[in-house]
C-alpha cells in the first residue's frame, strides 16, 4: 500500500533517514493537512502493478499495464489533482498537467552534465523533474517543497515506478538544513519570482551547491540591461506572489556578485498555452486567463507576457 512516507523513505539512500530525521517536526506539522485523510484513500486505492517496463521520460511512468487496472488507477489518481507539473503515463492512463514540464527539460537538458550527480530540486513540486534528471545520469536526487499533495503525487508515482533513487520532503529552502551535505548540482526552476528576497534565495542556493558544482536557476524575466527589474505595482498575470522580475543581465550580475563564475543563460523562451494551460487534470485558471485577450504579448495587467530564462552558472573551488 502506498503512503505519502514512501516520498522520504529510500533504503537505496543512506543518508536520507538522517536528513528526515533533521526535519521531523516540519514533516510532522504539515502533516496536519485538513486534506491528507483524503489524498491518503487516493494512495490506498492505487493498485499495485508490475515495475517491469518503467520509462523516465519524456511522459514518466510504465510502458503498459493491464487494461484492468486503468480505470482504478487513473481514478485514484484523479482524486490527486491538481496536477501541475507532467506529464505521466501508465498504460494509457495520461496525466495531462497543466505544465508541459518535459518542453522545459528539453531546452535545457542539452546544456547541463548530471552523470553520477547528486542533486537537489528546490520547489521539486510533484517530482517530474527529479525523474528526467535520473534518466539524464543523475546517481541519486532529492526534491523539497513545503506542499503535501506534491508529496502524494510524487509517492504515488515513485512507488508504481519501482522506487528509483530519489526522495522528497515537505520543507521549505529557508527550511532545509543538510548539515555537512552538499550537492554536486542544485536546481531552482519557478522559484526565484515568489521571493521577496531574492538575493537571499540565490545565497540559500549557494549554500548547499559543493565547491565546483554547479547551479541551474529558472525563473521569469524581462526585457532590459543589468540595472533593470519589474516589480509588479499588484498582480502578475493574475498571480498575487510575484516580486521581482530581472531582466538576464541583471540577473547575470546578481549571481556574478555573490560568487558565482562561468555564468551562462542558456535559454530565453516566451511560455505559450501548448505549455501552460488547464486541463482535465488541472482544471483551474491556467496562462491564458492571465494575459490581455487583445494583447497576447501583454498581460492582463498591461505588463510584459511570462518569458523564462535558464542561467547556469559555477560555484568556484575557492
Amino acid at each position: 500500500m502506498i503512503t505519502i512516507d514512501d516520498a522520504w523513505t529510500n533504503p537505496e539512500l543512506p543518508w536520507l533517514a538522517e536528513l528526515v530525521r533533521r526535519h521531523q517536526h516540519l514533516i510532522k506539522r504539515r502533516l496536519g493537512h485538513g486534506d491528507l485523510k483524503r489524498w491518503a484513500r487516493a494512495l490506498k486505492a492505487i493498485p499495485k502493478i508490475s515495475k517491469g517496463n518503467r520509462t523516465l521520460g519524456p511522459s514518466v511512468g510504465l510502458t503498459a499495464i493491464p487494461n484492468a487496472l486503468e480505470r482504478p488507477l487513473e481514478a485514484a489518481l484523479l482524486e490527486l489533482r491538481p496536477w501541475r507539473k507532467g506529464p505521466f503515463q501508465f498504460g494509457s492512463v495520461y496525466v495531462d498537467s497543466e505544465w508541459r514540464s518535459d518542453l522545459k527539460w528539453d531546452r535545457i537538458c542539452k546544456h547541463i552534465a548530471l552523470d553520477n550527480h547528486r542533486i537537489l530540486d528546490v520547489g521539486s513540486g510533484c517530482g517530474y523533474h527529479l525523474w528526467r534528471m535520473l534518466e539524464a545520469g543523475a546517481s541519486e536526487v532529492l526534491g523539497i517543497d513545503p506542499s503535501i499533495l506534491f508529496h502524494c503525487q510524487f509517492s504515488a508515482v515513485k512507488c508504481l515506478i519501482g522506487h528509483p533513487k530519489a526522495a522528497s520532503m515537505p520543507v521549505t529552502l529557508e527550511e532545509f538544513d543538510a548539515g555537512i551535505m552538499d550537492f554536486d548540482t542544485v536546481f531552482s526552476m519557478g522559484i526565484l519570482y515568489h521571493r521577496k528576497d531574492p538575493i537571499n534565495h540565490l545565497e540559500r542556493l549557494k549554500r548547499w551547491i559543493k565547491p565546483g558544482g554547479q547551479l541551474i536557476l529558472e525563473t521569469l524575466v524581462v526585457d532590459g540591461d543589468d540595472h533593470t527589474c519589474l516589480v509588479p505595482p499588484d498582480r502578475y498575470a493574475r498571480m498575487n506572489n510575484v516580486w521581482f522580475l530581472p531582466s538576464v543581465p541583471a540577473l547575470e550580475h546578481w549571481l556574478s556578485r555573490i560568487g558565482f563564475k562561468s555564468i551562462e543563460c542558456v535559454d530565453v523562451s516566451v511560455t505559450t498555452s501548448e505549455e501552460q494551460r488547464t486541463t482535465k487534470w488541472m482544471q483551474f485558471e491556467s496562462l491564458k486567463h492571465g494575459l490581455d485577450p487583445n494583447h497576447q504579448d501583454r498581460t492582463i495587467e498591461g505588463l510584459q507576457r511570462p518569458t523564462r530564462a535558464t542561467l547556469h552558472a559555477i560555484l568556484p573551488q575557492n
